[in-house]
């Protein structure tokens, strides 16, 4: 029996502003406007960039944790598969991104580094060495 094929996950986010989140993985990290409820202000956004997406929320009394705040051993929010870590360094660079951790190779074995976006979600950018 041929399995069914799931193509991709995506992170859901919890926001302090969705528009301030849009702006910074748009501008910053390149990704687009996938759709946003509603059209002004919103509330709920799925930015996108590929095949990744990513879901912003932002609701009366819901903050925004992530996980490296809850626990410090827990240092990403979400894992972006990157084939080529060192040439989306150097775009981000060219958009003036602040890299949380620059380029390496970490001790899980990974090339890549680390971005966080302005609720402090970190999202790591690589691939295995």
């Amino acid at each position: 029996m041929t399995r069914a094929k799931i193509e991709t996950v995506s992170p859901f986010f919890i926001v302090s502003n969705v528009s301030q989140t849009i702006a910074f993985y748009k501008g910053t990290l390149g990704f687009e406007v996938m759709h946003q409820q509603p059209g002004k202000d919103p509330f709920f956004a799925i930015v996108g960039r590929n095949r990744v997406m990513i879901f912003l929320k932002h609701g009366e009394g819901a903050k925004p944790m992530p996980n490296p705040s809850r626990n410090a051993w827990v240092k990403w929010d979400a894992y972006l598969y990157v084939l080529d870590p060192d040439g989306l360094a150097a775009e981000f660079a060219d958009n003036n991104a602040v890299f949380h951790k620059p380029l390496m190779e970490t001790s899980e074995g990974l090339r890549g580094f680390e971005i966080q976006d302005p609720d402090g979600y970190v999202l790591f950018f690589g691939r295995p060495k």
